[in-house]
């Protein structure tokens, strides 16, 4: 021991003497120190420059249990507090005036931390989540997940690139600010502090950045590379015990740390050596330097503080020399309050130059949510640009998190790892694996199905490809430029092909490089550097070559769609990227789709594709999967939440693909968020939910089928329009619709079942519009009937006559246009439905029968010579007890099994689907009866209305309908 002794002085009492987390830490301009303990307060202590006595400290008392955590910021002039009680509370400083309860956690807090700009303030504690929040707003602005245990310790990185966090596990996470992801993971290099609260496995960023400071397993102290993660050097050789906490001198030339074995030591970074030690009574649970001066504040674990005065000797250089100083903060305006002041100066111009003058400087900062809200416009002089700068920046700092344009990625790419295997692309059919051997790359490319055929032999990799695309027929990879001799090349390789020395390659420009790639039937895309889409043929014909509208991000394909997402202009303030997508069909030279694609809230694109069925999909960092549909002129449904379906907060599931009702992807345990090549991924089967609201009646699960099914259906009938228009036959659509129609009734019938049952009738009318074949509408009338609902099974009834009556009129519609094409001599293709009546409605006579030819292909839900026959009167004349299950509405002894695909060999068709007519004058004969039997059964109508009237209206007559 080389100093003189340092005495301690009570500030905080813990209780029953039991040994606490404090907290100890100075202001900017060093003249008060702060302190917080267990006895729920915090203290503004006057540091004396002379040899005066100190007044009497400032005493804080707003939290309801130990205050465990402190922080303080000289831009924002706010001091932050966190305790046991859960909440994160922000005072002014130095008046101490409490301001609001910024955020609360589930469990004890045990870190906090500002950036240097005061913008954003950390939080963490025993919950796994660390929230980071806007100092302006109090709005979270991003959860950082990936800790496995309690997080201790937070420092931010002083050039605003990252934050380094450590938990009671010994786990230091380096995380990029601007994507919120983690970038580095230390496993288990600080001492397990789990047994020990007082110990935090405290760590601190070098003041300029470079170099991040973690105690070791063996009570060293190791510094570890900014950039790489990789271990530089270690402090070794001065303490028998663990240690508890460390800080940097101001100018970053020295460290001192505190360690369990109840001593305070003092190293010289640069030559690796100790330089001095105090012994204390107690364990020294923080320690903060004097940042003008050579002075150290300790606390121990009692909540006793006190300063050890000039721990570097005089002959040494100054702890504080070439440290940032802030003598003159005290006459500066605090940050909200130079921001307010100079957007209320400004008087031309607008936001957007602003910003655009910001951009020079490769730094754009952030206009606070609720100033925006208040100022919407703000207008600059010219001559006032550099003034107005200052609005987005403080010093050399960013008001804003940096939002960085998302890169490019290929979908079911992996990070690449240097000497492991590695993903070039994963999907449904199989990957493409790259890996080194003897000092050379190759490529395998495998398939899921074993069964498939011969396997495709690996491959010799001498472009270095990154990236790459696989479909049923070949492959396509792609290599970056490297260097001025190595130009960025294009290669695609045939799984099979009747000629020898199929397989070709394309060298581009320099200065172009491919940047994405996808593959569909007879074609091949490239996405360049220079905003190219470049697309050729499989025999390496070069088709055309296109200019998107900004930098790509991603492209897929899927037979003859080709879908490229990029950049529509630079991140909103917010951080949100602004993308677009736009759909392009190869085959037919056209461009059907485009438009926005959304993002959750702060997320990024990590996954696009299309489904097994072809819908386009895509997936985001925050768990969301979209797809995109026809309805409302085109948009994006989400049908899945990762967040929902994940079993815990440690997985991440990483997208492979989908189908209309599941969603294929690999569940990653974090802080992995994709999958590695061996073990081999399994993939996991997931079902598609949408983000419903709970149902009153708890009928959520059927009321998603029926949404997802009408999705699909909608899709297939695109397709079928799609088909019809070109002219080709669409019986394979039309068995796809039918088949989907009765799936899609049979849910509703179930969703009818569980209205009547919950008394809500309105809803379960709405429910029987919605069915698409007759049969199924006859079943609901008797489900209704038998559950002893007479005035629904009428409505019923009314619903089932007036979608007869509509099919009535397209008839005659279609009639009068068949006459009329007839009468100019003009070939026309109407569309009329094939069907024959035998009905018996209330006291209506029965229909004629009529019989339409098909002039071309029979359309959705219609097949020719199909017929069902229902009969009502058995099923309505018995019992109760009416239920929905697997499909089928029992009632006593009665059995309905409302539109089933395989009722009979013969397939029902669709009375209220149009069908093309092929013989147009047959129809007009076989119909000639049809306007005087509406008439009649108008007339009956009335009459049996009138008879309700007078209360001589039988009981529910037998109804029979036939129709083929």
């Amino acid at each position: 021991m080389k100093g003189k002794t340092i005495q301690l002085q009570a500030a905080h009492q813990n209780h029953d003497g039991e040994t606490s987390v404090a907290c100890v830490l100075w202001d900017w301009h060093a003249k008060h120190l702060i302190t917080a303990g267990a006895d729920n307060t915090i203290l503004i202590h006057s540091y004396p420059s002379s040899s005066s006595s100190s007044s009497k400290p400032i005493t804080l008392r707003h939290h309801k249990d130990a205050v465990t955590a402190l922080a303080i910021n000289s831009n924002v002039r706010s001091l932050a507090s966190g305790s046991v009680d859960h909440s994160v509370k922000l005072y002014s400083y130095p008046g101490g005036e409490f301001q609001n309860n910024v955020t609360r956690f589930t469990l004890p807090i045990r870190s906090l931390a500002f950036n240097k700009s005061g913008e954003l303030l950390a939080a963490a504690g025993d919950d796994e989540g660390i929230k980071l929040i806007s100092t302006i707003d109090n709005s979270i602005a991003r959860v950082l997940k990936g800790h496995n245990g309690p997080v201790t310790s937070l420092s931010f990185d002083p050039k605003n690139e990252f934050l380094a966090s450590s938990d009671s596990d010994g786990t230091v996470i380096y995380w990029e600010l601007s994507t919120g992801k983690p970038v580095h993971t230390l496993k288990k290099i600080a001492p397990n502090t789990s047994s020990n609260p007082t110990s935090l496995n405290q760590i601190s960023w070098r003041p300029d950045g470079e170099m991040l400071a973690v105690p070791g397993r063996k009570s060293e102290v190791s510094m570890y590379d900014r950039d790489t993660a990789e271990k530089l050097f270690s402090l070794k050789g001065g303490h028998s015990d663990t240690i508890c906490s460390l800080a940097w001198s101001p100018n970053g030339k020295y460290i001192a740390t505190a360690g369990a074995d109840r001593q305070v030591m003092v190293w010289d970074a640069d030559r690796r050596q100790d330089i001095d030690r105090q012994r204390f009574d107690n364990p020294i649970c923080s320690v903060a330097w004097k940042p003008s001066d050579n002075a150290l504040a300790v606390i121990d674990v009692m909540g006793r503080f006190g300063v050890w005065e000039s721990p570097i000797a005089s002959h040494m250089k100054s702890p504080a020399d070439g440290a940032e100083r802030y003598d003159n903060m005290e006459d500066e305006e605090p940050l909200m309050a130079r921001y307010e002041e100079e957007l209320e100066d400004s008087v031309s111009g607008s936001l957007n130059e602003i910003i655009n003058d910001n951009d020079d400087d490769d730094e754009m900062g952030k206009i606070p949510r609720k100033i925006l809200q208040k100022k919407p416009s703000v207008k600059v002089e010219k001559g006032k640009e550099e003034s107005n700068a200052k609005v987005f920046k403080s010093g050399q700092d960013s008001f804003k998190l940096k939002s960085a344009m998302q890169e490019t990625f290929q979908p079911g790419a992996t990070q690449r790892q240097s000497g492991k295997r590695n993903f070039l692309a994963y999907n449904m059919l199989g990957s493409v694996i790259t890996f080194e051997t003897d000092g050379f790359s190759h490529i395998e490319v495998d398939f899921h199905d074993i069964g498939r055929g011969c396997r495709v032999p690996s491959m010799t990799d001498y472009f270095g490809f990154t990236i790459a695309s696989l479909s049923e027929s070949g492959s396509i990879f792609g290599s970056p430029q490297k260097g001025e001799k190595n130009p960025s090349t294009l290669m695609y390789r045939p799984f099979s092909s009747w000629a020898n020395n199929s397989e070709w390659s394309m060298r581009f420009p320099m200065g172009e490089e491919v940047k994405a790639v996808a593959l569909g039937s007879g074609w091949v895309a490239a996405v360049t550097s220079l905003n190219f889409l470049r697309v050729f043929s499989e025999g390496g014909l070069q088709k055309f070559v296109l200019s998107l509208d900004g930098p790509v991000v991603t492209a897929a394909g899927h037979e003859n769609l080709l879908v490229v997402v990029s950049h529509a202009s630079n991140p909103l303030l917010s951080g949100d990227q602004v993308l677009s997508f736009t759909v392009y069909d190869i085959s037919q030279k056209t461009c059907p789709l485009s438009g926005r694609l959304p993002l959750s809230p702060g997320s990024h694109l990590t996954w696009l594709g299309f489904s097994e069925e072809g819908l386009l999909s895509s997936y985001d960092s925050e768990g969301n999967l979209r797809v995109f549909t026809n309805d409302y002129n085109g948009c994006w449904v989400p049908i899945f939440s990762a967040a929902r379906e994940r079993k815990s907060e440690t997985e991440s599931i990483w997208m492979v693909g989908l189908n209309s009702t599941q969603v294929f992807c690999v569940v990653c345990k974090l802080p992995d968020t994709y999958p590695q090549v061996a073990p081999k991924p399994v993939l996991s089967v997931l079902n598609l939910s949408l983000p419903l609201a709970c149902s009153d009646l708890g009928a959520d699960d059927l009321e998603n089928e029926y949404l997802r099914g009408s999705l699909l259906l909608s899709q297939m009938h695109k397709k079928a329009d799609d088909a019809a228009a070109c002219g080709r036959e669409s019986n394979m659509e039309e068995d796809s619709m039918f088949k989907m129609e009765a799936s899609l009734d049979r849910c509703l019938l179930r969703l009818i079942a569980n209205c009547c049952k919950g008394d809500k009738l309105v809803r379960a009318t709405e429910l029987a519009r919605l069915l698409s074949l007759e049969k199924s509408l006859q079943g609901a009338i008797k489900l209704v009937s038998a559950m002893k609902l007479p005035m629904l099974a009428e409505r019923f009834n009314t619903i089932l006559e007036e979608k007869i009556l509509q099919e009535n009129m397209e008839t005659i519609s279609c009639r009068r246009l068949t006459s009329e094409a007839q009468y100019m001599d003009t070939p026309i293709s109407i569309g009329v439905k094939q069907v024959s009546y035998k009905a018996n409605l209330g006291d209506s006579p029965a229909l004629p029968n009529r019989q339409v030819e098909p002039k071309h292909s029979t359309p959705a839900f219609s097949k020719p010579d199909t017929k069902i026959e229902v009969d009502t009167s058995e099923a309505i004349a018995k019992g109760c007890d009416a239920s929905a299950q697997n499909g089928n509405i029992k009632s006593g002894d009665a059995e309905v099994q409302p539109a089933s695909h395989n009722d009979s060999i013969q397939k029902p068709s669709n009375p209220f689907a149009k069908a093309s007519n092929t013989n147009a004058n047959q129809a007009v004969q076989r119909n000639a009866s049809l306007l005087s039997s509406i008439k009649q059964m108008k007339k009956n109508e009335g009459k049996r209305k009138e008879r309700a009237k007078s209360g001589s209206l039988p009981q529910k007559p037998a109804k029979q309908s036939k129709i083929s």
